[in-house]
């Protein structure tokens, strides 16, 4: 007996790059693709419940899902995160309405890595400045300082932070660590020193940020803490936003107590056009695409998927973040 077609939600086919090479991985006689609006994740909560009425799983992306969206859309079976983090979905929600929620650990990791690194070599090298000065028709420079050889602060030091450590040991750095759980083994494999938070932000040259998005992580480096960091120091946060106090940030870059910064994540996304951030010369700025490489994304929604299909299924996800009885 054929089985009732089922609608899945995708992100916009210009989102999904190099589609074409997998959709055959993903389709099945059983379910219908449906091609999320363009921007769905910025879209009125409204329009997104109408999107979602029929829908039985979505491949997510940072748009929410609240309490009422669970409860507007009663044949939703699973929120599938194409990505790791999770904090745009209430889960005592989801799991309140029979929901699955998952996530795709192992997918991001080492885009997100690199991307970090491109934005520790940006700051030292002072790339913004001088790709500002090429495209004004100027010829003009100013120094820049080495990576080689400096201390480097990972707070959250999980498959992301060790991965930026492990390319660190190729700069001879001193790496110093911040999390609540402490791999001892990979820290003496690696040179690594756990210290406090205030130990790290004081003895750090540099300083990235890999700490999920929680409740306890909100808020975590405000003006207090970015008075702990040398004036010499840069700051870079790949991670969310609102771990770093954007206001209390801007105003420790002004005044000189802040050498840079580098932000893929914003307390409001997109960041407004008018936001401060936009018009200081030492910040380097991207719109939230440390993990958009082809390679993430591929390894990304394949493995969202194998999470829709075992729910479609009538089966337990492989990566599940909450729990549905």
């Amino acid at each position: 007996m054929r089985r009732e077609m089922q609608k899945v939600l995708v992100p916009p086919r210009a989102d999904m790059p190099l589609w074409e090479t997998y959709r055959k991985e993903i389709e099945r006689p059983d379910t219908e693709i449906v091609f999320a609006p363009v921007n769905f994740w910025q879209r009125p909560e409204d329009d997104r419940i109408r999107q979602l009425a029929d829908i039985a799983a979505v491949i997510a992306g940072t748009e929410a899902y609240t309490e009422r969206v669970f409860g507007s859309c009663p044949g939703l079976k699973i929120v599938a995160r194409a990505g790791v983090g999770y904090d745009n979905v209430d889960l005592v929600a989801a799991a309140r309405h029979r929901v699955w929620v998952t996530n795709t650990p192992g997918s991001l990791e080492r885009s997100v890595a690199e991307s970090t690194w491109m934005m520790i070599l940006a700051l030292t090298h002072k790339l913004e400045p001088h790709l500002q000065t090429m495209r004004n028709g100027a010829f003009e420079w100013v120094l820049g300082t080495e990576a080689f050889g400096r201390t480097l602060g990972i707070i959250g030091v999980g498959r992301i932070g060790r991965l930026v450590a492990q390319i660190a040991r190729g700069f001879e750095m001193t790496l110093l660590g911040c999390d609540v759980v402490q791999d001892e083994h990979f820290a003496a494999s690696t040179g690594l020193r756990y210290v406090s938070l205030r130990e790290l932000l004081g003895g750090a040259d540099i300083v990235t940020i890999h700490t999920p998005r929680l409740p306890e992580t909100l808020g975590l480096i405000g003006a207090k803490e970015l008075g702990w960091m040398k004036p010499t120091a840069s700051l870079i946060n790949t991670a969310r936003g609102g771990i770093v106090d954007e206001t209390a940030l801007v105003a420790a870059l002004r005044e000189g107590r802040l050498a840079g910064a580098a932000l893929d994540v914003f307390e409001k996304e997109p960041l407004p056009a008018e936001h401060p951030l936009r018009k200081l010369p030492n910040v380097v700025l991207t719109p939230h695409v440390a993990a958009a490489t082809v390679e993430a994304s591929r390894r990304t929604y394949l493995q969202a998927w194998r999470n829709v299909v075992a729910v479609l299924d009538g089966k337990r996800p492989p990566n599940p973040v909450n729990q549905v009885t």
